[in-house]
């Protein structure tokens, strides 16, 4: 009598309950961030805040186009048109998930709210795009290792947090935003090009670019590896 075999877990199907615990879990900790925006218009009757929802619904997108394309993949090849369109569609809307940090610049204090509010409020948006964000990057990043060495998988996920980094300060400093890519890339372009051809003349372009990318890059890892950590000591 044969042994039954037990599933490759590697080619299981992602379940639906999985996606939709996820997406509550998330949901409802983005709740507690407008509440808390919402909140704050009645106490103070200030809409100066407003952009924060706007902001953390784009940071939801790149979540949304990374969980469709893990369920894609399953389906169909990576080169395939409609996943290299999801992994476009996830690589142009991922900065937004990080550039709420850059939120932060706008906590002063304020003679209508207190400012240990703000802070607690800002906060909020910051911790929640964060967490979008990387959950998104580390979906990628897996399916990313199915295909590809563990040092391939690695180098892509640190360009796209140097591309995060960059676009942080592009959404910042210059103002540019995810559908300028469609709408102006002309100017992007030529933004582009000026920082590449004098970068002496922008450099806290470079600077910039890199204190994110290294707070980016060395918080995933820290909780990637802590991952892994705890799923070894589970296994054991």
């Amino acid at each position: 009598m044969s042994q039954r075999t037990k599933p490759d877990s590697k080619n299981k199907r992602p379940t639906l309950p999985f996606t939709l615990q996820l997406l509550g879990l998330l949901f409802f900790a983005s709740a507690v961030s407008i509440v808390l925006l919402v909140a704050r218009f009645v106490v103070s009757d200030s809409y100066k805040f407003w952009f924060l929802a706007w902001n953390l619904f784009l940071a939801w997108l790149p979540l949304l186009f990374a969980l469709g394309l893990r369920l894609s993949l399953h389906a169909r090849p990576w080169l395939s048109w409609q996943n290299i369109g999801l992994t476009i569609l996830w690589l142009g809307f991922l900065p937004n998930s990080f550039y709420i940090m850059s939120d932060l610049i706008h906590l002063q204090s304020s003679g209508d709210t207190a400012v240990l509010y703000d802070i607690a409020m800002i906060s909020s948006f910051v911790i929640n795009g964060l967490i979008l964000g990387y959950i998104s990057v580390y979906i990628v990043h897996m399916q990313l290792l199915k295909r590809l060495s563990a040092r391939a998988s690695n180098a892509i996920i640190g360009a796209v947090f140097i591309a995060c980094g960059f676009a942080i300060y592009l959404g910042r400093y210059l103002r540019w935003n995810t559908w300028d890519i469609i709408l102006n890339p002309a100017g992007i372009l030529f933004d582009l090009s000026e920082r590449v051809i004098n970068p002496i003349l922008h450099g806290e372009t470079y600077l910039i670019t890199l204190v994110f990318s290294v707070v980016l890059i060395s918080v995933y890892a820290v909780v990637y590896e802590l991952v892994k950590l705890i799923a070894r000591s589970e296994q054991s």
